[in-house]
């Protein structure tokens, strides 16, 4: 039997934005109970190209499906005329093993991931009343955490800090023509925003701990691999809420990591970010606050499963 083999055109094809919310949302809920089977990523660098692999397999329990995904970041591919992100998934059966589709989506199911849970958990640990937003960063990435953060609130500016004004400058055009008031900002300026998410590959961070204001929530969805650094530990230290989306991800190759190898916070001082999603943990409302994601293997299995779901009907 040939495996069935679907494009990113036909899967976006297939695919909304509510069901990539709504599947999110519920896979990071199964991982925080322990509903879920996600071994170590495998991780591999190429310094001379500046790119990076990881390959993520994952699992919830009593799903039809598990996936192994391979996602690379080529970060001066731009500069070739091409992604910096590609990939691709393989769903296989939990039943028989037997290997039932190849998800040819080029990274696309990977970013939308990412993005569907930075959106959720900073929605989820903002203040109520939180309208600014500030993406660290120009790429798709920084894109689509802005407008699927729109989904879920009300934001009055987005401030865009960038490495390069070219950058910079498109990103806040392609925001402006998705409705949203976007604009350059000096790294200060961003961070000082209601809300921040970097997106970057950064090996250093991207913004300075005194400069989050009190109340302030920040997301990092960049650091998924050791050598990578987005948010500094002093920023963990002032926060009065951390949120993993993995405890021992972070705590390995995370944001989280940093803060904790440095002294500025402990080991034990986060909370899974799904708990934060069922609703039933009260937010300081003085307090800064940080979610440190890493990207996890059963997210990716169950988005996986819903987009086959979807293509086979």
């Amino acid at each position: 039997m040939t495996l069935p083999v679907f494009d990113q055109t036909a899967i976006e094809k297939a695919v909304t934005t509510q069901l990539v919310l709504d599947t999110v949302r519920d896979a990071l809920i199964a991982h925080a109970e322990g509903r879920t089977s996600v071994p170590p990523p495998l991780h591999m660098t190429f310094p001379e190209t500046d790119g990076d692999c990881h390959v993520k397999a994952g699992w919830i329990t009593g799903a039809t499906n598990f996936t192994v995904k391979i996602a690379t970041g080529f970060y001066g591919n731009p500069s070739l005329g091409i992604p910096s992100n590609h990939g691709l998934v393989c769903v296989v059966s939990a039943r028989t093993g037997q290997m039932r589709a190849l998800l040819d989506d080029h990274g696309l199911l990977t970013a939308w991931r990412t993005a569907a849970a930075g959106a959720l958990i900073t929605h989820a640990m903002a203040r109520p009343d939180a309208t600014t937003l500030a993406l660290f960063g120009t790429g798709e990435q920084a894109r689509l955490q802005a407008t699927w953060l729109a989904e879920l609130r009300p934001i009055s500016t987005v401030l865009i800090h960038g490495r390069t004004p070219h950058n910079t400058n498109a990103l806040c055009e392609q925001l402006h023509t998705r409705g949203l008031n976007a604009r350059p900002a000096v790294t200060q300026e961003a961070a000082a925003a209601d809300m921040v998410i970097t997106t970057t590959p950064a090996t250093s961070p991207v913004l300075n701990a005194s400069h989050v204001r009190e109340g302030a929530h920040v997301t990092g969805i960049g650091t998924d691999m050791p050598h990578k650094n987005e948010l500094p530990p002093a920023l963990f230290h002032r926060a009065q809420l951390i949120a993993t989306d993995d405890h021992a991800q972070c705590l390995d190759h995370g944001d989280f990591a940093h803060a904790v190898r440095s002294g500025a916070t402990t080991e034990n001082s986060d909370i899974a970010a799904g708990e934060l999603l069922k609703g039933t943990i009260d937010r300081p409302a003085a307090a800064i606050t940080v979610a440190d994601l890493t990207g996890v293997g059963a997210l990716d299995a169950a988005l996986a499963s819903a987009v086959l779901d979807q293509l086979l009907r």
